[in-house]
Protein backbone atom coordinates (compact mmCIF):
# COMPACT_ATOMS: atom_id res chain seq x y z
CA UNK A 1 0.00 0.00 0.00
CA UNK A 2 1.10 3.45 -1.06
CA UNK A 3 2.08 5.91 1.97
CA UNK A 4 0.69 9.46 1.21
CA UNK A 5 4.14 10.90 -0.15
CA UNK A 6 4.32 8.12 -2.49
CA UNK A 7 0.77 8.97 -3.80
CA UNK A 8 1.49 12.78 -3.90
CA UNK A 9 4.41 11.86 -6.10
CA UNK A 10 2.67 9.89 -8.30
CA UNK A 11 -0.16 12.53 -8.86
CA UNK A 12 3.20 15.00 -9.33
CA UNK A 13 4.47 13.10 -12.29
CA UNK A 14 1.32 11.58 -13.80
CA UNK A 15 -1.15 14.64 -13.54
CA UNK A 16 1.28 17.62 -12.64
CA UNK A 17 -0.31 18.18 -8.97
CA UNK A 18 1.50 20.62 -7.04
CA UNK A 19 1.85 20.54 -3.03
CA UNK A 20 -0.64 22.61 -0.48
CA UNK A 21 2.27 24.40 1.69
CA UNK A 22 -0.31 25.24 4.14
CA UNK A 23 -1.38 21.33 4.93
CA UNK A 24 0.84 20.45 7.91
CA UNK A 25 0.23 16.85 7.58
CA UNK A 26 1.65 16.79 3.55
CA UNK A 27 -1.23 15.23 2.46
CA UNK A 28 -3.13 17.76 0.19
CA UNK A 29 -2.29 17.82 -3.38
CA UNK A 30 -3.69 20.94 -5.66
CA UNK A 31 -5.16 19.67 -9.20
CA UNK A 32 -6.40 21.35 -12.14
CA UNK A 33 -10.25 21.34 -12.50
CA UNK A 34 -9.65 19.48 -16.12
CA UNK A 35 -7.80 16.53 -14.20
CA UNK A 36 -9.78 16.16 -11.43
CA UNK A 37 -12.03 12.84 -12.34
CA UNK A 38 -8.66 11.53 -14.16
CA UNK A 39 -7.30 11.94 -10.55
CA UNK A 40 -9.84 10.38 -8.55
CA UNK A 41 -10.76 7.76 -10.59
CA UNK A 42 -7.01 6.82 -10.21
CA UNK A 43 -6.76 7.01 -6.32
CA UNK A 44 -10.23 4.99 -6.27
CA UNK A 45 -9.00 2.22 -8.75
CA UNK A 46 -5.23 2.31 -8.10
CA UNK A 47 -4.68 -2.05 -6.63
CA UNK A 48 -2.13 -0.22 -4.51
CA UNK A 49 -3.85 3.01 -3.75
CA UNK A 50 -7.30 1.89 -2.69
CA UNK A 51 -8.64 5.47 -1.60
CA UNK A 52 -12.19 3.82 -1.98
CA UNK A 53 -14.13 6.23 0.03
CA UNK A 54 -14.82 10.12 -0.45
CA UNK A 55 -15.39 11.46 3.00
CA UNK A 56 -16.23 15.13 2.50
CA UNK A 57 -16.47 18.03 -0.37
CA UNK A 58 -16.09 21.17 1.07
CA UNK A 59 -16.35 24.80 -0.24
CA UNK A 60 -13.55 27.11 0.80
CA UNK A 61 -13.40 31.28 0.32
CA UNK A 62 -10.29 32.97 0.97
CA UNK A 63 -11.78 36.26 0.13
CA UNK A 64 -10.62 37.42 3.88
CA UNK A 65 -7.22 35.21 4.00
CA UNK A 66 -4.15 36.68 4.98
CA UNK A 67 -1.62 37.03 2.31
CA UNK A 68 -3.94 34.66 -0.02
CA UNK A 69 -2.31 35.00 -3.56
CA UNK A 70 -4.89 33.46 -6.70
CA UNK A 71 -8.32 32.26 -6.90
CA UNK A 72 -10.62 33.41 -4.71
CA UNK A 73 -12.73 29.83 -4.28
CA UNK A 74 -11.70 26.50 -3.75
CA UNK A 75 -12.92 22.58 -3.10
CA UNK A 76 -11.00 20.65 -1.26
CA UNK A 77 -11.91 16.67 -1.41
CA UNK A 78 -11.13 14.05 1.37
CA UNK A 79 -10.42 10.56 1.20
CA UNK A 80 -9.65 7.62 2.99
CA UNK A 81 -8.80 3.87 2.38
CA UNK A 82 -11.68 1.40 3.74
CA UNK A 83 -8.59 -1.40 3.75
CA UNK A 84 -5.99 1.11 5.82
CA UNK A 85 -7.87 3.15 7.60
CA UNK A 86 -5.23 4.95 8.52
CA UNK A 87 -4.19 6.16 4.53
CA UNK A 88 -6.09 9.88 4.25
CA UNK A 89 -5.23 12.24 1.16
CA UNK A 90 -6.68 15.53 0.74
CA UNK A 91 -7.27 17.18 -3.32
CA UNK A 92 -7.98 20.75 -3.90
CA UNK A 93 -9.26 22.64 -6.60
CA UNK A 94 -8.80 26.30 -7.27
CA UNK A 95 -11.82 27.90 -8.37
CA UNK A 96 -11.41 31.36 -9.72
CA UNK A 97 -14.68 33.98 -9.84
CA UNK A 98 -14.76 34.07 -13.49
CA UNK A 99 -15.58 30.22 -13.75
CA UNK A 100 -17.11 29.08 -11.06
CA UNK A 101 -17.22 25.26 -12.67
CA UNK A 102 -15.59 21.85 -11.58
CA UNK A 103 -17.02 18.74 -12.66
CA UNK A 104 -18.74 16.41 -10.48
CA UNK A 105 -17.70 13.07 -9.18
CA UNK A 106 -21.34 12.04 -9.14
CA UNK A 107 -20.48 9.29 -11.60
CA UNK A 108 -17.40 7.89 -8.96
CA UNK A 109 -18.73 8.22 -6.05
CA UNK A 110 -22.77 8.32 -4.96
CA UNK A 111 -22.64 10.08 -2.22
CA UNK A 112 -20.75 13.32 -3.89
CA UNK A 113 -24.59 13.90 -5.15
CA UNK A 114 -25.29 15.72 -1.99
CA UNK A 115 -21.62 17.13 -1.00
CA UNK A 116 -22.26 18.73 -3.94
CA UNK A 117 -25.18 20.01 -4.07
CA UNK A 118 -24.42 21.67 -0.73
CA UNK A 119 -20.95 23.61 -1.64
CA UNK A 120 -23.23 24.27 -4.89
CA UNK A 121 -25.69 26.20 -2.38
CA UNK A 122 -23.64 27.59 -0.04
CA UNK A 123 -20.74 29.00 -2.27
CA UNK A 124 -22.03 29.01 -5.95
CA UNK A 125 -19.57 26.86 -7.36
CA UNK A 126 -21.54 24.38 -10.44
CA UNK A 127 -20.43 21.02 -10.25
CA UNK A 128 -20.48 20.65 -14.18
CA UNK A 129 -22.44 17.03 -15.32
CA UNK A 130 -24.14 16.84 -12.09
CA UNK A 131 -27.92 15.10 -12.10
CA UNK A 132 -29.96 17.01 -9.89
CA UNK A 133 -27.61 20.50 -8.69
CA UNK A 134 -30.34 22.35 -6.64
CA UNK A 135 -30.25 24.16 -3.45
CA UNK A 136 -29.68 21.06 -0.44
CA UNK A 137 -29.95 23.73 2.46
CA UNK A 138 -31.14 27.57 1.49
CA UNK A 139 -34.78 27.63 0.43
CA UNK A 140 -35.68 27.82 -3.63
CA UNK A 141 -36.24 31.26 -3.80
CA UNK A 142 -32.74 32.18 -1.61
CA UNK A 143 -30.43 34.68 -3.02
CA UNK A 144 -26.85 34.48 -2.42
CA UNK A 145 -24.41 32.20 -0.91
CA UNK A 146 -24.29 32.56 2.68
CA UNK A 147 -20.52 30.93 2.85
CA UNK A 148 -19.32 33.30 1.07
CA UNK A 149 -17.37 35.99 2.93
CA UNK A 150 -19.30 38.95 1.06
CA UNK A 151 -22.35 37.71 1.89
CA UNK A 152 -24.18 39.70 4.62
CA UNK A 153 -24.92 38.06 7.72
CA UNK A 154 -27.67 40.14 8.82
CA UNK A 155 -29.34 39.99 5.16
CA UNK A 156 -33.07 39.20 5.58
CA UNK A 157 -35.31 37.33 2.91
CA UNK A 158 -38.85 37.15 2.35
CA UNK A 159 -39.92 34.12 0.83
CA UNK A 160 -43.11 34.09 -0.70
CA UNK A 161 -43.86 30.42 -0.95
CA UNK A 162 -43.08 26.79 0.30
CA UNK A 163 -40.83 24.04 -1.20
CA UNK A 164 -43.53 21.85 -2.64
CA UNK A 165 -41.65 18.55 -1.61
CA UNK A 166 -45.02 16.26 -0.99
CA UNK A 167 -45.90 15.32 -4.53
CA UNK A 168 -42.53 14.33 -5.44
CA UNK A 169 -42.16 12.39 -1.98
CA UNK A 170 -45.56 10.18 -2.79
CA UNK A 171 -44.18 9.92 -6.39
CA UNK A 172 -41.49 8.26 -5.37
CA UNK A 173 -43.08 6.09 -3.09
CA UNK A 174 -45.04 4.81 -5.89
CA UNK A 175 -42.45 3.79 -8.00
CA UNK A 176 -41.69 1.86 -5.00
CA UNK A 177 -44.78 -0.06 -5.13
CA UNK A 178 -46.25 1.67 -1.92
CA UNK A 179 -49.97 3.19 -2.62
CA UNK A 180 -50.27 6.51 -0.88
CA UNK A 181 -54.15 5.66 0.88
CA UNK A 182 -54.59 9.12 2.29
CA UNK A 183 -53.03 12.44 0.93
CA UNK A 184 -51.29 15.30 3.05
CA UNK A 185 -52.82 18.49 2.70
CA UNK A 186 -50.70 20.80 0.67
CA UNK A 187 -51.08 24.32 1.99
CA UNK A 188 -51.02 26.87 -0.97
CA UNK A 189 -49.49 30.45 -1.49
CA UNK A 190 -53.03 32.12 -1.23
CA UNK A 191 -54.10 29.81 1.42
CA UNK A 192 -54.96 31.61 4.97
CA UNK A 193 -52.75 28.77 6.53
CA UNK A 194 -49.87 29.81 4.74
CA UNK A 195 -50.32 32.98 5.63
CA UNK A 196 -50.93 32.75 9.19
CA UNK A 197 -48.50 29.85 9.83
CA UNK A 198 -49.58 25.52 10.27
CA UNK A 199 -48.95 25.74 13.63
CA UNK A 200 -53.11 26.18 14.99
CA UNK A 201 -53.90 26.54 19.23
Amino acid sequence: MKTAEEIFTALEEMFGAKRETLDKWGVTAIVSAGYLRNVVQFLKDTADVELDMLVDIAGIDYLTYPNHEGPRFAVSYSFKSIANPGLRFRLKVLVSEDSLKVPTLCGLYANANWYEREVYDQFGIVFEGHPDLRRLLNHVEFVGHPLRKDYPAQKRQWLSTNDYLLPALEKRLEDLGYRVVQRSKEVGTNDNEFLEGSIKE
